[in-house]
């Protein structure tokens, strides 16, 4: 029996994972091949900290507790090399201290609330619980002497606009009072409401005592991109431990600045605050150089795009000096930090389906570090340069290993969680594509994509097609490996999914050419071109073509159906088709004004032609939708309306909100399995041989 079935696991991970479904083998799949049974045995490993001296690396290693319907997660502990590997405790999010002598985590405590713990790393192996905090720490950051942890937390706040009702009896019980609203940005998916309350930054000792508040007001610690979402806020000590360097916006969030963030820096002693950048600009990910003298970061100035691409920044710890280190990049820097010569700073891009890692030194040259058809994770980089990372392929789920970022070298996996899953398992090869589409408006581009082939493939054979669209818009499909696709795959299915322009990865001219257009012409064009090429290379049935996709996979969905009725059938999951609809629903509203031209009650004509809504009386695709009930970003209402719209039109449809799901269907692991087989059994009530099959074995009457 796996240990991770003998260890018992405490603390919640939210997983990210991309929906598709097929059938095409028996109700239980071949034993060969994966299974979607095999889902709950499935590993995550991730957060990999190698110790500052490089001789080991602390991760989290996250499975499914099959009883509780969640995630859980502990804390393992190699060797640098993967020798000596073993559990360490319950939690997550570990960081070493500075002198690797103790480990700060986050694990649930008696009131399975998550918290700051402090573990020492001797033989007595001691632990203490550092905070008590009614809202989870997040964003850890130990101080350069090691004496103190930073950390951010939501504070609690009471709207003053109230009212006094008249004497309440004694003993009654009366409903407590609404919250009032006032801000544009007021919910974020899988939070609920954000109005009662913002994020600040606090320091606390690291032997244990009470938390002291730095910053405060009614403005968030974090830089936030798309109105209410906030990345986790970057926080970075000074060498001398006396300031810590921030990003986010130091005043209330106006409708105007929903995606402006600055870098900032504030006392430790006193909270008094210094903006450092200016202007209207997204700035983020802060960090001090070894010397304490410059700040690197990421972000962009004022635009008028839908997807400006970041660059890297430095500039002096006080502001001056503002250079940029690279430019035109195909995406934006992230993981970045300074080597401990101060001479560089490396970073992962992700680019052309992989990401990798980079080095840039101060006068702008780029060096690379990783390179290849693969998923790369940057974590942390010990004083010899040693670097905890993780690596996923096409064939091979993400492991922690460790490379050296002083040359370019090989990374070395350390694990393999998942060895026995897939032992024995014979997977889908995987084919990298690259394709022309021209659109109906003329505008062409070269576009990525993949193609999930059966185990076994035979080229004699036809085999049914799953169009799988990423989400986002602005997202990318990666070289990674994919469960959901190899257990489509699994099925019988030809899994194919691309990068349409409008994704990242591929430069700003391509992230940006649907801006005041989408969903419309050029994505619709770009993936039905992949579509074409998979039928001429002879690894598709034409007449057996299914289409799927959630949140902006949702959305094109609906546009394609509203197209073309070449697909059999189709599954639009957590979509939006009514953009007017959604406007003052949604948790992104400040991104969502942003990409039309005008607002709607200016302009409409827009709004109107790309919402899929409008197109839906072209509709002759059966098609299911599908949302989670809680969702903040795409609400179910949209699929309600589509779903309504076919009901009358009399196209098949049928409409699922999944329970106790915000944005995406399948946070749960139940309800992730049920997305996969509900897809599946919408699809084969809609493909020719299922339905020629079924036929035949009904008994005549």
């Amino acid at each position: 029996m796996k240990l991770k079935i003998l260890i018992a696991m405490a603390t919640m991970f939210s997983a990210s994972v991309v929906f598709c479904t097929a059938s095409f083998a028996k109700d239980n799949g071949d034993a060969n091949f994966i299974q979607l049974k095999d889902y709950l045995d499935f590993e995550r490993v991730g957060n990999g900290q190698i110790s500052p001296d490089g001789s080991q690396i602390l991760y989290s290693r996250s499975h499914i507790d099959k009883m509780n319907d969640k995630f859980t997660s502990t804390l393992w502990l190699m060797s640098f090399n993967g020798s000596r590997n073993r559990p360490m405790m319950l939690g997550q999010n570990a960081l070493w201290s500075p002198d690797g002598k103790r480990i700060a985590y986050v694990a649930s405590d008696n009131n399975e609330k998550g918290q700051i713990f402090v573990r020492f790393m001797d033989a007595e192996s001691a632990t203490l619980q550092v905070t008590s905090f009614e809202h989870s720490p997040r964003s850890m950051a130990w101080s350069p002497d090691g004496n103190q942890i930073a950390f951010v937390a939501r504070v609690p706040i009471k709207s003053t606009w109230t009212v006094t009702l008249p004497e309440r009896p004694q003993g009654a019980k009366w409903t407590e009072d609404p919250p009032v609203i006032d801000t544009l940005h007021y919910r974020q998916d899988r939070v609920g409401y954000t109005n009662n309350g913002y994020d600040h930054i606090f320091v606390v000792p690291a032997m244990g005592g009470t938390p002291r508040q730095l910053t405060s007001g009614d403005w968030n610690v974090g830089r936030r991109g798309l109105g209410s979402i906030a990345s986790a806020p970057a926080l970075s000590w000074s060498p001398d431990g006396k300031i810590i360097a921030f990003d986010g916006l130091t005043r209330a969030q106006t409708p105007e600045a929903w995606s402006e963030s600055h870098i900032n820096l504030v006392s430790v002693a006193d909270g008094t605050i210094t903006q450092l950048t200016s202007g209207q600009g997204n700035y983020g990910q802060p960090d001090f150089s070894p010397d304490g003298k410059q700040i690197a970061y990421t972000g962009y100035p004022e635009h008028n795009t839908s997807y400006p691409v970041p660059d890297l920044f430095v500039m002096a710890s006080d502001g001056s000096n503002i250079k940029a280190l690279t430019d035109d990049l195909d995406d934006g820097p992230s993981s970045i930090e300074w080597l401990d010569s101060g001479r560089e700073i490396i970073f992962t891009i992700s680019a052309r389906g992989s990401r990798n890692i980079h080095a840039v030194d101060l006068r702008g040259r780029i060096r690379d570090i990783t390179s290849g058809a693969q998923v790369v994770t940057l974590f942390n980089v010990a004083k010899n340069g040693r670097a905890a990372v993780s690596i996923s392929t096409s064939d091979k789920p993400s492991e922690i290993a460790v490379t050296n970022i002083k040359g370019k070298n090989d990374i070395s996996r350390l694990t393999d969680v998942n060895s026995d899953v897939l032992y024995g398992k014979t997977l889908g090869e995987v084919k990298e594509i690259w394709y022309d589409a021209t659109a109906e408006t003329g505008e062409s581009a070269r576009v990525q994509g993949w193609v999930v082939l059966p185990p076994n493939y035979d080229s004699n054979k036809k085999y049914p097609l799953l169009l799988q669209i990423h989400g986002g818009p602005h997202a990318m499909y990666n070289s990674g490996f994919n469960f959901t696709f190899q257990e489509f795959a699994a099925r019988g299915y030809v899994v194919l999914y691309t990068n349409p322009r409008g994704s990242t990865g591929y430069g700003s001219d391509f992230a940006n050419a649907i801006r005041h257009r989408y969903p419309g012409p050029v994505d619709y064009a770009d993936l039905m071109a992949g579509v074409d090429k998979v039928i001429a290379d002879g690894y598709a049935d034409s007449d057996r073509m299914f289409v799927a996709g959630c949140s902006g996979g949702g959305i094109l969905t609906t546009w394609i159906i509203g197209q073309t009725d070449r697909f059999k059938a189709a599954a639009a999951l957590c979509p939006v088709t009514n953009w007017i609809g959604m406007s003052g629903t949604t948790d992104v509203v400040g991104w969502l004004y942003n990409f039309f031209p005008a607002p709607y009650w200016e302009d409409p004509k827009p709004w109107l032609d790309h919402s899929t809504l409008m197109h839906v009386g072209k509709v002759k695709t059966p098609t299911l939708l599908m949302t989670g009930d809680k969702d903040l970003r795409t609400p179910i209402g949209e699929a309600e309306s589509y779903f309504a719209a076919l009901k009358i039109l009399g196209v098949p449809t049928r409409l699922i909100p999944m329970r106790n799901e915000y944005h995406g269907t399948g946070s749960i692991p139940s309800n992730y399995m049920r997305t996969n087989l509900m897809l599946r059994k919408w699809f084969d009530e809609f493909d020719p041989i299922k339905i020629a099959v079924t036929s035949e074995v009904k008994p005549k009457s």
